[in-house]
């Protein structure tokens, strides 16, 4: 049995703290794919986060909402930390979708051509015209691996893509785009991250796994792990399933402390997230007046 097999196979997801340096012994990489700068709605400075993640051998996925500048910042040819040029973009229709791309090239292309012509007075927020289903339509013709983040929603809304597709809002075929779902994500709760990993199976996707970091310490609390020696490798092995996961969820002060942290940056940003979040809130009892209606039909 290979050291993949032995080390992170059995099972491919195990809810408990990461064991990096035993990760490191088995030759593979791994990679908290779901982390956040100051660049958006974190304090967190990348030179800090590069500090840590060096010191816990762990690699990173950058996946500011929106926003590559942190990302810009970085000489990935000279720095010795594993870094996955990424994104996490906030759909107009509610999903936050996770987006790794193979080379930072391409994801300034994208982010330039697609991203920054949408991007509200508050550019974490939801993008303007710009639904789960139209991101999916753009992301085809570039070379990325896209991920549903926190599948369940946080606190009810509308933020995960599994949530609206269970409420009837975005279809199977839609889900099953994506390449894969975050099945641990560390700003979740366990039951909610239960859930994520009962519903990839179910729409046949890859795995994902990242702590949700908007503190410095987070960083490494939830990796993806894979037998890899670079980006494409371990991109690559997250589409062919040959990949695992591991992590635990903060607990509830660390959520807390995350949640004030979010808070006091959109401050500054208080009447476009107020224009944003009414819309959305407005496009929510839409559809769920509409669905009751196409029930109300069906019964009749």
């Amino acid at each position: 049995m290979s050291e993949m097999k032995r080390s992170v196979d059995k099972p491919r997801i195990r809810f408990e703290d990461p064991d990096w340096a035993n990760i490191a012994e088995a030759g593979c990489l791994c990679a908290d794919m779901h982390v956040h700068t100051d660049c958006s709605d974190s304090y967190s400075n990348i030179r800090r986060l590069l500090k840590i993640a060096r010191s816990r051998n762990v690699g990173m996925a950058i996946t500011d909402h929106n926003l590559i500048s942190s990302l810009e910042a970085v000489d990935f040819d000279k720095e010795d930390v594993f870094i996955v040029p990424g994104m996490e973009v906030s759909t107009s229709d509610g999903p936050h979708i996770l987006t790794y791309f193979y080379e930072m090239n391409d994801l300034r292309d994208f982010w330039q051509e697609n991203i920054r012509p949408r991007l509200q007075s508050c550019p974490w927020l939801a993008l303007k015209d710009c639904s789960t289903e139209k991101l999916l339509d753009i992301l085809e013709d570039h070379n990325c691996v896209v991920s549903g983040a926190h599948p369940m929603g946080y606190l009810g809304s509308n933020k995960g893509i599994e949530i609206c597709n269970r409420k009837g809002y975005i279809s199977d075929e839609t889900v099953r785009r994506l390449d894969a779902y975050e099945v641990i994500c560390g700003g979740m709760t366990r039951e909610d991250n239960i859930e994520a990993v009962m519903s990839f199976k179910k729409h046949g996707l890859g795995i994902t796994g990242g702590s949700d970091g908007h503190i410095a310490e987070d960083v490494g609390s939830a990796v993806t792990i894979s037998k890899a020696d670079d980006v494409e490798s371990f991109l690559n092995n997250i589409l062919k399933g040959e990949n695992a996961v591991r992590g635990s969820e903060k607990d509830f002060p660390r959520r807390a402390l995350t949640g004030l942290t979010s808070f006091y940056n959109f401050l500054d940003y208080t009447p476009s997230v107020i224009k944003v979040q009414s819309l959305q809130m407005a496009m929510t009892i839409k559809r769920g007046t509409k669905r009751k209606m196409n029930k109300g039909n069906q019964v009749s």
